[in-house]
């Protein structure tokens, strides 16, 4: 189900210089105000919840793994470059599944690494909120990787929906409509930091179980149907 040659195509093509530069810029930043926050009001658990869990896990996560989900395998789709990839005897869930766990590889060491940092920058992990949060970055990074790769697959304007997903459906309507935070990434992400961190400092709007199940439906789904798409592109270009 994984192969090396897909994988280290993948990789070169989502770690070429413009787009490396565009994926450690939001890990750079939250290090910067993390800094930036720890020196003005020094160590406080609060504050460190609401630093992570409002600009890491909200923000930094899902656009790193929009860029790092449609960048496995849009871009190939766009400029045609794909069929070369296609024409090789490889099954086309073994292209998908290895392109899924590039893009988590980079999402996690581009969001989960810096999230951490950030954390014990900020509290030296008070109450667990370093590693809660860096988990939920981890166990997000894969449910993120797997949807933007599947709208990598299906749509040429990945990108877009991606960051409304992330940044309008997500963010706003997330904070705004209650129903909403039960079909979002973050809060399934969320439940899992809550489990593991001290106190009532991480909340979310989703059971664990409830959350578990989620994350791993999501994820097998959104692979499955990719592969599936992705077969059927094979046998559009062969018509």
């Amino acid at each position: 189900m994984y192969d090396p040659t897909v994988a280290r195509l993948t990789y070169r093509a989502l770690l070429g210089r413009r787009r490396a530069l565009i994926l450690g810029a939001l890990p750079l930043l939250l290090v910067v105000i993390s800094v930036a926050v720890r020196a003005l009001t020094g160590a406080d658990d609060q504050t460190a919840s609401d630093v992570l869990g409002g600009f890491a896990l909200a923000t930094m996560v899902p656009i790193i793994g929009v860029i790092a989900g449609t960048g496995a395998i849009g871009p190939e789709i766009d400029d045609g470059s794909v069929v070369y990839l296609l024409s090789k005897p490889l099954k086309r869930p073994t292209i998908i599944f290895t392109k899924l766990i590039v893009a988590i590889a980079v999402t996690m060491v581009f969001s989960a690494l810096p999230t951490l940092i950030a954390g014990l920058i900020l509290n030296g992990n008070g109450q667990q909120i370093a590693v809660a949060y860096t988990v939920a970055a981890l166990v997000s990074s894969i449910a993120y990787s797997a949807l933007f790769l599947l709208l990598g697959t299906v749509s040429r304007h990945a990108v877009v929906f991606g960051l409304v997903y992330a940044l309008v459906w997500e963010a706003l309507f997330g904070s705004l409509v209650p129903g909403a935070r039960t079909l979002s990434v973050q809060q399934w992400s969320l439940a899992v930091a809550h489990k593991m961190a001290g106190g009532d400092l991480v909340t979310s709007e989703v059971g664990l179980p409830t959350a578990t199940v989620l994350l791993v439906a999501v994820t097998v789904l959104a692979t499955w149907y990719a592969g599936q798409k992705l077969r059927a592109l094979t046998l559009a270009g062969e018509e």
